[in-house]
């Protein structure tokens, strides 16, 4: 009788949002962009188990476009040297491990990026939190690494680089 309006409450949410990402800094959106590809990955791991293949294909295509459309076209490659181009390289290998989770209905390699997602969240996160952020903060390269298959020498230059990015 009393029943929760889902399209009111949707409707609120979408004004939060949109009011986060007006007020938000160039930091803190870079930070909801990880939030939204993570989130979108563990919702299509869940639609796997559930054998979900429409909403699997979905959510993956959700994380992707967040990576591709969100995370690699705001490099700025000029400004940003061997760290920007070394964080499209991983982006581009997590795109390509996403469409291999949908193609192969694999979980674990949506595991794998939300690994890799959560580092280089938590790497955005030191920074805004403190614009002096010691390098031991920035782990990426060694969790990265022990990724199967990936880049190594472009997590390193993350791993090394990523302070000096987020300033530009």
């Amino acid at each position: 009788m009393f029943g929760l309006n889902q399209r009111g409450a949707g409707g609120y949410a979408q004004v939060g949002i949109e009011t986060g990402v007006l007020a938000a800094s160039p930091n803190k959106l870079i930070i909801m962009l990880y939030e939204g590809a993570i989130a979108a990955c563990y919702g299509a791991i869940k639609h796997m188990q559930n054998k979900d293949i429409v909403n699997k294909g979905a959510m993956l295509s959700k994380a992707i476009m967040i990576i591709e459309s969100g995370l690699r076209m705001s490099l700025d490659k000029k400004a940003g040297g061997e760290i920007a181009e070394s964080l499209d390289a991983l982006y581009v290998y997590m795109s390509n491990r996403l469409t291999m989770a949908n193609v192969r209905n694999q979980p674990e390699l949506a595991h794998e990026v939300i690994k890799l997602l959560v580092e280089l969240k938590g790497a955005w996160e030191a920074i805004g939190n403190d614009q002096a952020a010691s390098p031991a903060v920035f782990s990426v390269a060694s969790m990265a690494q022990s990724s199967q298959g990936q880049p190594g020498q472009a997590t390193a230059v993350v791993n090394r680089n990523i302070a000096n990015y987020a300033k530009v």
